[in-house]
């Protein structure tokens, strides 16, 4: 069985007893996001194929970055909503987990 069953409450609902994450009211929206910024992607690849100038590369490899940084900010976002918030509500270590784990998230999306 999976985590996500077609039953009456919607194809995209989740199995009973599974893990929820905090993008799962948002999954079809992140997905459609995600591929907006893969078909910039494929438009770089194209860009690079017809010998386009290299700022106006440049230009859009600039926007496709920002995209993705947009996502992670609104997951990040999301987690913190979702999972952070829930581990403080259940207390104990596990909100310094995720914490310590939400850190390390946002120091790494500060490198790039």
């Amino acid at each position: 069985m999976t985590i996500i069953e077609a039953e009456g409450s919607g194809a995209d609902a989740p199995q009973e007893g599974a893990a929820v994450h905090g993008y799962h009211h948002q999954k079809d929206e992140h997905l459609k996001r995600l591929r907006r910024i893969e078909g910039q992607i494929r438009g770089l690849q194209r860009l690079v194929d017809e010998d386009v100038y290299c700022i106006d590369i440049l230009t859009q490899v600039s926007a496709s970055t920002k995209a993705l940084q947009s996502f992670a900010l609104q997951l990040l976002e999301e987690h913190l909503r979702h999972c952070v918030a829930d581990a403080a509500v259940k207390g104990g270590t596990e909100i310094d987990a995720k914490v310590e784990e939400a850190t390390k998230a946002i120091a790494r999306l500060l490198r790039t």
